[in-house]
């Protein structure tokens, strides 16, 4: 088994390097709900075409991107964020980092330059597991899951390489893993 650690909310979930399912291909999932009804979580490296002045005309910062979440409820839009003096009744997942939050406060916040893309993340849809689906995916090697993490690299614009340098950070076990191709066939 790849994974030692049990996923839980605020841990991430790190994709196998060969998953073939092109929603998860090279994924890092953050996971903002577990527990025995199910799981849901936000991709955190698949830039989406859109930016937030696209799916938001009234907020005047439309250069902030929105991240394809997940494939789940794409018509909704979520966020992330590491700014709870600025945005009240967030939930905090780990030590930190919050999801949700007063939605107004934000798009005011956004729209008058006060919330930048290090304190904030957008997404488009969400990824969502049924009871006992998200186990048996680890089970099966599909997921490493780990806790450890700064918040800074969860916010970072550098999503190409957010998969390789999650899983670099992992030591050694795991640090060979971010070298294969996404093609083994490549090899």
């Amino acid at each position: 088994m790849l994974s030692p650690i049990a996923a839980a909310a605020g841990h991430l979930l790190i994709s196998e390097p060969f998953m073939m399912d092109p929603n998860f291909r090279r994924s890092v999932i953050i996971l903002t709900e577990y527990s025995e009804e199910g799981a849901m979580g936000f991709i955190l490296n698949h830039q989406s075409e859109y930016l937030l002045g696209d799916v938001l005309p009234d907020v005047s910062y439309s250069e902030m991107p929105v991240y394809e979440g997940g494939p789940v409820a794409k018509n909704t839009l979520h966020f992330i964020h590491c700014a709870p003096d600025k945005i009240e009744g967030g939930i905090e997942i780990a030590n930190g980092l919050y999801w949700g939050g007063d939605f107004e406060q934000v798009k005011y916040l956004v729209s008058n330059y006060q919330l930048s893309t290090e304190e904030i993340k957008f997404f488009a849809g969400y990824s969502g597991w049924t009871p006992q689906q998200l186990d048996e995916e680890i089970k099966e090697d599909s997921w490493i899951v780990t806790n450890k993490f700064d918040i800074e690299t969860l916010f970072t614009l550098d999503e190409q390489n957010l998969w390789r340098k999650v899983v670099i950070s992992l030591g050694q076990r795991y640090a060979h893993i971010a070298n294969f191709p996404e093609n083994p066939a490549l090899n």
